[in-house]
């Protein structure tokens, strides 16, 4: 069941009177799409409902050469900048239907929204979720105040049997979709950041198949000042937008992903009316890699004390690959839209991202097997001023002579620079010593 507003019913119609051609069409053709006055009206509507975040200046501006502001949607109360369009659509729903409820199916960061929102509004609200789906979402998801059903193995059984409750007892089945009004209440993003940050050159967004955000700020931003740059990234392992964009529709053959890790950055294309949006207005798609984004992730927890996921960090990503070059010196916005991290995903990105950004590195070398010589390493990496996090000693499996042992540490050093001192002064001292490669 979709829902259909007259917001919407006037995007149909603009979107079947526009040719569909490769050209860029006039700006104000592109803004029938979505009306500055819907999101405006979405702006007043949710003021209450929602944070308005911070847009900072950061500290890894110099880093960058760039004037970086970072808009912290993350700070939303369920973490995601979802909660935006997700109220304006649970407040623009009939009284009749808010009174029967609402129902989804899936642990996304939307299903989240949806359950806060719709439980703070007194709406009924069933989340069904699969059996895979981790405990702390489950447990969370309840603590919002919804009712949740645990139901199938797989997200496809969640949904079968979310409809079929729907269809049987009157709710409304919510899935997130690009309808004006979810895409309004997205756009009032790029109101906040063009009211937030003056003289602005260029806004970066997350992409990805679920690119409402992408596009409803695009079209508010272009709409203020058509001067704007308007980025999006996505991840270059499902470059799903850019796919769309060239196919000239929404493409469902692409390879995505159900790790939790990549969120909504793996998901399908959900809906053309956001492609229309993106192909009229966006000026960059870009795709990074995953080393990019756990490295910003990264640089957010150290720089910014800020703990997102990658759909959050994927906007500072295109910086940290140099995909943006021409923003150098430019004053440049980035949306965090999400800070939904597992803690144990948390660990693991972070200490990958340490051995990426060449900060922990393993080397391996053999010593006689006598009183003293493990003590002289230990020296040498103390007088390179190197933190050991492991050291690791074998006797038994080595290949070479008696009364040896392979020695394995694991050390923490400043950057790359440390590094490559540490293992010159290493070399040195031990010519067989070996560096084992990340």
């Amino acid at each position: 069941m979709k829902i259909v507003s007259r917001n919407e019913e006037l995007l149909r119609d603009a979107l079947s009177r526009i040719p569909q051609s490769s050209s860029r069409t006039s700006l104000s053709s592109c803004n029938k799409l979505i009306r500055f006055e819907d999101i405006s009206a979405a702006a007043f509507k949710i003021q209450c409902g929602v944070q308005k975040t911070p847009c900072m200046y950061s500290r890894l501006s110099k880093q960058y050469g760039m004037d970086i502001y970072l808009k912290k949607e993350f700070l939303q109360y369920t973490g995601s900048v979802k909660e935006r369009g997700v109220l304006y659509l649970l407040t623009s729903l009939p009284q009749d239907q808010q009174r029967k409820g609402v129902i989804v199916a899936s642990d996304s960061n939307f299903s989240m929204a949806v359950a806060y929102h719709a439980a703070e509004l007194r709406i009924p609200v069933f989340v069904i979720m699969s059996t895979s789906t981790p405990p702390a979402r489950v447990k969370m998801c309840r603590e919002y105040g919804a009712m949740v059903i645990s139901y199938g193995t797989t997200a496809k059984d969640s949904q079968t049997h979310a409809r079929r409750l729907a269809q049987e007892n009157g709710y409304l089945y919510l899935e997130e979709e690009d309808s004006a009004v979810y895409l309004s209440g997205l756009g009032t993003v790029g109101l906040e950041v063009y009211e937030q940050v003056p003289k602005l050159d260029a806004v970066i967004f997350p992409a990805g198949g679920h690119c409402g955000l992408l596009a409803g700020s695009a079209a508010v931003l272009k709409h203020l000042n058509p001067h704007i740059s308007v980025i999006g990234v996505e991840s270059e392992s499902f470059p799903v937008l850019q796919q769309s964009l060239k196919a000239g529709h929404p493409t469902e053959d692409q390879a995505c992903s159900n790790h939790h890790f990549y969120g909504d950055v793996s998901g399908l294309c959900f809906g053309s009316n956001s492609l229309q949006l993106t192909g009229k207005l966006v000026d960059k798609v870009v795709a990074v890699r995953e080393e990019d984004i756990l490295i910003s992730i990264l640089r957010l927890l150290e720089y910014e004390r800020a703990t997102v996921d990658a759909e959050g960090a994927i906007g500072l990503a295109a910086l940290v690959a140099g995909k943006v070059p021409e923003l150098k010196g430019k004053r440049v916005a980035i949306v965090i839209c999400s800070g939904n991290l597992e803690l144990h995903l948390l660990q693991q990105c972070i200490a990958r991202a340490l051995t990426l950004d060449n900060r922990v590195c393993r080397f391996s070398l053999v010593l006689s097997d006598c009183p003293g010589d493990i003590s002289k390493l230990l020296e040498i990496l103390a007088r390179e001023e190197t933190r050991v996090l492991d050291i690791k000693q074998e006797r038994t499996f080595v290949t070479s002579e008696l009364f040896t042992v392979e020695v394995t540490c694991t050390v923490e050093t400043r950057d790359k620079i440390h590094t490559a001192q540490l293992r010159n002064a290493l070399l040195e001292r031990y010519p067989t010593a070996t560096w084992i490669e990340r």
